[in-house]
């Protein structure tokens, strides 16, 4: 294994764990708001829990974006699932419960298949970067892709959290094009095309929060499941498709990246529904160790 590969692994668990502690958070200041009826925008902006929050968010997504200066989009996105694996003890922790069998299961399916995931990604660091008219063509497609998804109609939800992880995994892959782009050697960034594609970003990271939020008012079990797997996918199509980048072995290296999404799909959806689960037994009084319920990583914590 590679520095470079090693610093984007290392970086990407890091971010996962920030990632999970802001979901945790977010978690226990939704269900302590519910509680006592305090919901509402102006309730959210002064509280300080969810302005922490906000700062754990934060700080996963810069952590993400430096693992995509030395990873590929096809090995750091996967890696994003680990948020997911990391908030489950956390949440149950602070819940003041224990991890349950299910949860258990869907954490080391979802970390084998990351495993297997990882090998047959290891290629080497980006050098390649979208061109301003390939970024916007991505950006117009996804755009697309979002408004159909988005529309009014049967199983919102569903269509809803596939939207998110579209928009998160895309912005992803254009966050990539940026730091490729700025830290090229001996040549400067095209300021023009540096700023767009950063607009970019930020519009489809916004827009994959929001959406999320949408697709979780219908549960957090199958929504989440999809918002996760659809985020790497998204950017591991553009990485393959227009970036250059090549799973380990070639054509040999499909097997076992196939046979890794099947075993991080099967671990999340278990994740999911024991989540889902959890969330429709009543919860527990208050014990000190916080409102019990299970925790609800949101699109922030999908890689943009």
């Amino acid at each position: 294994m590679s520095a470079d590969l090693a610093v984007a692994i290392a970086v990407s668990l890091v971010s996962a764990l920030a990632y999970a502690a802001a979901a945790v958070a977010q978690e226990r200041f939704a269900a302590r708001t519910a509680a006592d009826g305090s919901g509402g925008l102006v309730r959210l902006l002064t509280a300080g829990a969810w302005w922490g929050a906000v700062g754990l968010n934060a700080t996963g997504a810069l952590l993400h974006v430096v693992a995509l200066r030395f990873g590929p989009l096809t090995l750091v996105q996967p890696l994003g699932a680990l948020t997911l694996v990391a908030a489950v003890p956390l949440g149950a922790r602070y819940a003041g419960r224990r991890v349950a069998r299910l949860e258990w299961r869907g954490a080391l399916l979802t970390l084998g298949g990351l495993g297997l995931l990882m090998y047959a990604a290891s290629g080497p660091a980006p050098e390649d970067s979208l061109t301003l008219t390939e970024a916007l063509a991505v950006g117009a497609t996804t755009l697309l892709l979002i408004g159909a998804l988005g529309r009014r109609g049967r199983t919102p939800g569903l269509r809803h959290a596939t939207a998110s992880g579209i928009a998160s995994g895309i912005a992803s892959a254009l966050a990539q094009t940026v730091t490729v782009a700025l830290a090229a050697p001996g040549k400067a960034a095209p300021v023009l095309q540096t700023v767009l594609v950063a607009l970019l970003v930020a519009a489809f990271a916004t827009a994959g929060l929001l959406l999320a939020q949408t697709a979780y008012r219908s549960g957090l079990g199958a929504p989440l499941a999809v918002v996760t797997l659809t985020n790497p996918l998204a950017a591991s199509v553009v990485g393959l498709v227009l970036l250059g980048e090549r799973l380990h072995g070639g054509a040999a290296g499909i097997l076992p990246a196939l046979a890794g999404a099947l075993a991080a799909g099967a671990g999340v959806v278990a994740l999911s529904r024991a989540a889902a689960r959890d969330a429709r037994e009543p919860r527990e009084p208050e014990t000190g160790a916080g409102p019990a319920g299970a925790p609800a990583p949101g699109a922030a914590a999908q890689p943009a």
